[in-house]
């Protein structure tokens, strides 16, 4: 959680555009609203969906709720309109992912004059947990002891790469004291090419969401960030996040005990892009590979990217190619057709986002229950009733 005070400068410049936007919102579509919230609720902007969900489920009627993201839209891509930045410097509290997904943040904190808290819901999860899952694929849940022995050597593997980097540091330095200017020269490009290929998360995968577990420690920092900003109501967020994190739990054993009648050989998965790590993890699904081969859902695979991923879904046996609800399906299909499998576009997966109200995908919840059956429809097995507690 991180106070964003606002300097002097800026909150001028801030004045003026936010006198701008006013004209411009009346005309143009932007951020919707959450109306709940009494006269006076703690003013709350979400940037995804999920975020949003979870700010509802937390803030109840003590806050009055904008969120950035519309559903079935993607944070790799977004691109703030005036009502979004007009809701967002008019906001006590700013809700982000973090991890390196929302590149627009800073600019668009800078453009509204917000001078709110920011809570960042992946302070939340354990980030080194999140990297390890990120490097080994996410090939095992924790629960598989073969695949736990398999990142415990992955793990030494990463701490002999660390300390060979924690080597090659040194020796860099000895040459940087002999060439500094060269030295400084080529610094400052890095951080120029880090900046520009930021969307790339270097080793961390963004979707930290697609886990209930990760779901669990998210949704706790948000409460803890939402009684700071506002003590008055702290004992209302406490207990409604209790309440949300015990469907969340819930939410855990059930997704686990539909995948766990399925042989651990059989749990093989090609998805839209790399977004489900987290989920795949948890539950001992192997990750073959992606349609775009990364993080962001508007990368372009090469010829040699598809050929590789048609061997590997025709070597792994996988039974189907998923397409999510950011994403267009043609892809897939021609993936699906050259590997010779089943191709599921009739129904997508939520994983950038949730759905439309009206889906089944409309809170995280529904979301992670809808993709659980529809994997293991995929498969060719059946999936349990879905408990009164994960419904509506």
């Amino acid at each position: 959680m991180t106070p964003h005070p606002r300097a002097p400068k800026t909150a001028a410049l801030a004045g003026a555009a936010l006198a701008s936007l006013l004209a411009l919102t009346a005309c143009s579509g932007g951020a919707s609203a959450d109306p709940g919230g009494g006269a006076g609720a703690l003013k709350v902007v979400a940037t995804t969906t999920q975020l949003t969900d979870f700010a509802s489920e937390v803030g109840g009627d003590d806050i009055e709720l904008t969120g950035l993201l519309s559903p079935n839209a993607s944070a790799h891509h977004f691109d703030p309109s005036p009502a979004d930045l007009l809701a967002l410097g008019e906001a006590d509290v700013l809700i982000v992912n973090g991890a390196d997904l929302e590149t627009f943040v800073d600019d668009a904190v800078d453009a509204s004059g917000f001078a709110g808290t920011i809570i960042t819901a992946a302070d939340g999860i354990d980030l080194d947990e999140a990297k390890h899952i990120t490097a080994e694929g996410g090939e095992a849940g924790s629960h598989d002891h073969e695949h736990a022995d398999e990142a415990d050597h992955d793990h030494d593997h990463a701490d002999e790469a660390e300390h060979a980097d924690e080597t090659h540091a040194e020796d860099a330095h000895a040459d940087e004291a002999e060439h500094a200017d060269e030295a400084h020269t080529e610094d400052a490009h890095a951080e120029e090419e880090h900046a520009e290929h930021d969307h790339d998360h270097g080793d961390l995968n963004p979707h930290i969401w697609t886990s209930p577990k990760n779901a669990i420690g998210m949704v706790a920092e948000i409460a803890d960030g939402l009684a700071t900003a506002d003590a008055e109501h702290a004992d209302g967020y406490e207990q409604r996040a209790d309440d949300y994190t015990e469907r969340l739990q819930q939410l855990d054993t059930w997704v686990a005990a539909q995948f766990e009648r399925v042989p651990a050989e059989e749990r093989v998965l090609v998805s839209g892009h790399d977004s489900l790590r987290y989920y795949l993890h948890d539950y001992g699904i192997e990750f073959v590979g992606s349609i775009l081969p990364s993080f962001e859902d508007n990368a372009e695979p090469s010829a040699a990217d598809i050929d590789a991923l048609v061997a590997a879904i025709q070597e792994r046996g996988v039974k189907a190619v998923f397409v999510e609800s950011s994403m267009s399906p043609k892809l897939a299909q021609t993936i699906a057709d050259e590997a010779g499998v089943e191709v599921v576009d009739s129904e997508n997966l939520y994983a950038d986002s949730l759905g439309a109200p009206d889906s089944d995908g409309a809170t995280y919840i529904g979301a992670t229950v809808h993709n659980t059956a529809l994997i293991l429809d995929a498969w060719g097995a059946q999936v349990d009733a879905v408990p009164d507690s994960l419904q509506g």
